[in-house]
């Protein structure tokens, strides 16, 4: 049975999955993320994700992490190029502290310049990090070579120089913006009645009225695959390849889900990590990623070996990647594609967690969110046929960009 998204009265949604668990998860999702910032302002979206914890009209930053704390529970946030999410784990009693405590930072959060200042010191350690990982900035990278000069390829930390040049009004003005009516979802999975839930939101929620208005996205339109070589300070080469793909609403990106899987996903027998890992023992890390956004979606390939076994590796990639365009699967080799990833998806929802997140996200974009059992029942409905019309859609070579990380030359 679908899990239906309600309106409560001002007309704010929510989601809710009941479960027997001790422990619950409430949270704000909001469809606004790095491609949503200004142009003059990079990294505002993180910025206010990090920035909207220190203080609201009747509690200090301290007062603020200790509501959940001191009771055991967790108060955490994120931001991606679409969406930022603020969100609160704790034991299912404490359900009334978590939705006052989130719905009071949520609409009276205070921004104090003094704050605002020294988290941006915070942020800049953060920035760090990752320009000490290549690793994982490759992947920003990557999206920035992809989504050239669109706001799709917008780095979500931003850069020093310009969260330096954030300031209070900056933030107020993308909240006014971006946190309306129709970009916010509450969504929670945890043990409470769904009625019981709708009186402590309306009680909390209910009293502010959020601004109605319909923002407009610039599309991403002008890909051009193009392959970019960069000399890091790395012991070893970092690849990623890779092309656009299907967007959130598009009902092939299923097929493509279990398809990206079967090619990379989770499992070590992954046809990349057999071939690329076990099979030559060139890398430690051989994976493909597939992410849908509101308008695109993003296919890649992930891995890290030493230099001079680069072109091999990647070579290796492409003649898997190939395979799935004209090898169909045999009727065997499909049911088991099938179970293992339906497997993991059961396993990975059995972070409550991460089943808030993921069904929070999709109530963004539908009125309804499926259940376990649909989702069982439409992965099993996928044929052989489909994975191949899928394949040769998006493998098409010829439009895939690379990103290469070499190491500097001695």
């Amino acid at each position: 049975m679908s899990h239906r998204v309600i309106r409560l009265q001002n007309g704010l949604r929510l989601l809710h999955i009941p479960t027997a668990s001790p422990i619950s998860h409430f949270g704000i999702l909001i469809d606004a993320g790095t491609r949503d910032e200004p142009e003059a302002h990079p990294g505002l979206a993180h910025f206010v994700e990090h920035t909207i914890f220190k203080g609201t009209e009747k509690r200090n930053a301290y007062r603020v992490i200790n509501r959940m704390e001191s009771v055991g529970g967790d108060l955490n946030a994120s931001t991606s190029k679409e969406e930022t999410d603020f969100y609160a784990s704790f034991l299912s009693p404490d359900y009334p502290r978590a939705v006052e405590l989130l719905a009071d930072i949520f609409y009276h959060a205070t921004f104090p310049k003094k704050e605002i200042e020294k988290e941006k010191t915070v942020i800049f350690e953060e920035i760090n990090y990752y320009n000490d990982s290549p690793s994982e900035l490759i992947f920003d990278d990557f999206e920035s070579l992809v989504f050239h000069q669109h706001d799709m390829g917008k780095i979500v930390l931003g850069t020093k120089e310009s969260v330096q040049d954030i300031h209070r009004e900056d933030v107020m003005d993308f909240i006014s913006k971006n946190y309306t009516l129709e970009n916010v979802v509450l969504a929670s999975v945890g043990n409470i009645s769904t009625e019981k839930l709708v009186r402590l939101c309306d009680k909390y929620f209910g009293s502010s009225k959020l601004t109605e208005g319909t923002r407009r996205r610039k599309p991403f339109t002008s890909f051009q695959p193009q392959t970019r070589n960069v000399r890091k300070s790395t012991s070893q080469t970092n690849v990623v390849t890779g092309t656009l793909a299907y967007d959130i609403r598009d009902p092939k990106r299923i097929p493509f889900m279990l398809l990206n899987n079967i090619l990379g996903g989770q499992g070590q027998n992954t046809r990349l990590n057999m071939s690329v890992r076990e099979k030559m023992g060139l890398a430690y890390t051989v994976e493909s990623y597939f992410n849908a956004f509101s308008d695109c979606g993003l296919f890649s390939v992930y891995f890290g070996c030493d230099a001079h076994e680069r072109d091999h590796c990647l070579n290796l990639v492409y003649r898997e990647i190939e395979k799935l365009k004209r090898q169909k699967l045999g009727s065997m080799q499909l049911y088991y594609a099938k179970k293992q990833y339906l497997g993991q998806l059961a396993l990975s929802q059995e972070s409550k967690l991460n089943e808030l997140l993921a069904a929070g996200h999709l109530a963004l974009f539908y009125d309804e969110v499926s259940d376990m059992d649909e989702d069982i029942q439409t992965i099993e409905n996928i044929t052989a046929d489909q994975l191949i019309e899928v394949a040769n859609e998006i493998f098409d070579l010829s439009r895939f960009s690379t990103l290469i990380f070499d190491p500097e030359e001695e």
